[in-house]
């Protein structure tokens, strides 16, 4: 009989893999560089937009992220903007899901114009209070703008209560939830590795729904556009970790809820 000597050594414990969460705002946009009022409108980036595609797909690279699907909207500045990265990462087969759902709040009457006309136009009160306030809308599109998305054919399918004259920052979390609950958490719950390209907004509500916190609270870092900000997440998608990329910064790490 074989003594002590002659068993295999137990198996070391591995530790699960955690599933990785990156959300990344598109690079700088023609409205951006304007000041205007954006929402839904699709407007393209600039160049220096393009480059900071370029250069979130570099950092997520130097940091050896690896992703298995990519969740877009579907305007333009967060479909190029999610092109550039996966290019730049040598990821353009993996599968890309472009969902309205993702879109940036639409802001109604205040689309594609700057802040001193919206007050000029519509005053400064109401302004404010859709900017500061969770569940005020901006002034709203009639149906027969140019603006209204019902006119514009990737929506044709949406129901009519589905298509946004105005959204508050309460109405963007309620067409954005399921999308989290039904494509990017079932995704997580795999194992799998999913990066999100969308809009400063959409992140801010979805980093909410993320880490268990109310909509209306405002911790967390700014969604600057072009910076990925990267979640660790366990088998039940508790955070346990969150890191911001920028260059020179790939450590800045912070923990939460464990190592």
């Amino acid at each position: 009989m074989g003594g002590p000597a002659d068993r295999a050594p137990a198996a070391l414990p591995t530790a699960p893999r955690r599933a990785v969460l990156a959300l990344l705002r598109h690079g700088q946009s023609e409205f951006n560089r304007q000041g205007r009022f954006t929402g839904w409108s699709d407007v393209d980036l600039t160049a220096a937009g393009a480059a900071e595609a370029e250069r979130a797909g570099r950092l997520l690279q130097q940091a050896d992220y690896r992703f298995d699907r990519c969740c877009t909207s579907v305007l333009r500045r967060a479909t190029r903007t999610a092109a550039i990265v996966l290019r730049t990462m040598g990821l353009e087969h993996i599968p890309v899901e472009q969902s309205w759902r993702l879109n940036e709040r639409h802001c109604g009457a205040l689309e594609g114009m700057g802040p001193l006309r919206a007050v000029l136009r519509f005053g400064l009160l109401p302004v404010l209070r859709c900017r500061r306030q969770f569940a005020v809308r901006p002034p709203a599109l009639t149906a027969d703008d140019g603006r209204f998305p019902g006119r514009d054919p990737r929506y044709a399918d949406l129901r009519p209560d589905e298509l946004p004259r105005a959204e508050s920052f309460a109405d963007t979390l309620a067409r954005l939830r399921p999308y989290w609950e039904q494509h990017i958490a079932p995704e997580l719950r795999r194992g799998r590795n999913v990066l999100v390209v969308s809009h400063k907004n959409t992140l801010r509500l979805l980093m909410a729904l993320v880490e268990g916190r109310a909509a209306t609270d405002r911790r967390g870092p700014a969604v600057r556009t072009g910076v990925p900000l990267v979640f660790e997440l366990d088998a039940t998608l508790a955070v346990c970790g969150r890191q911001v990329l920028r260059d020179g910064e790939l450590a800045s790490t912070d923990a939460v809820g464990g190592a």
